[in-house]
């Protein structure tokens, strides 16, 4: 196992999909959120019976002491839009990976010799013994070490210029009835 396997294992573009998909679904959620704000800003409810909290849906109207009411679009208020525009991933790793394998072989080997005679006999004998002793150690040793950083930058950005063109001939034609 070598470092660099170790480092190709790593899910990097799984990251960046994932980190991609969520600011894209972010997004979404964040331009629909304005959109029912500005919804409720006009003056009509976002299109549900009920909020987040169960009560009824809240419209935002001014009412002055002539008896007329402005919505808050009407008195210049715009929502307020979001846009993610600048995104780091950061990705430290430190792999280590050692080996270590030691071995000994012992050999012993004994001769001995014996001769001896009674006559009629004579006799002679050898006799070698060998011992033999060995070991085997292998120590391996892996050591990872990784922290990721995902950083991504939120700002407002202006309406879209058609939001604020279609609220401004809304209003023009409210204003003509």
């Amino acid at each position: 196992m070598s470092v660099g396997t170790e480092l190709m294992n790593v899910p990097f573009p799984m990251m960046v999909r994932n980190l991609g998909v969520g600011i894209a679904e972010a997004q979404l959620e964040l331009d629909l959120v304005s959109l029912r704000i500005a919804r409720m800003m006009a003056g009509y409810a976002s299109g549900t019976d009920e909020d987040e909290d169960g009560g009824s849906e809240q419209t935002y109207k001014v009412e002055f002491s002539n008896g007329k009411s402005y919505s808050l679009l009407e008195l210049g208020f715009m929502p307020t839009f979001y846009q993610f525009v600048d995104t780091v991933i950061e990705l430290k790793i430190s792999i280590s990976v050692s080996s270590e394998r030691s071995s000994t072989f012992k050999r012993n080997q004994v001769k001995a010799s014996a001769k001896g005679g009674a006559l009629p006999f004579f006799a002679a004998g050898s006799m070698t013994a060998s011992s033999v002793s060995a070991s085997f150690a292998s120590k391996y040793q892996y050591s990872a070490e990784g922290s990721s950083v995902m950083r991504t930058k939120l700002v407002t950005v202006p309406p879209p210029a058609i939001l604020e063109e279609r609220i401004r001939k809304m209003i023009e034609e409210e204003g003509e009835e």
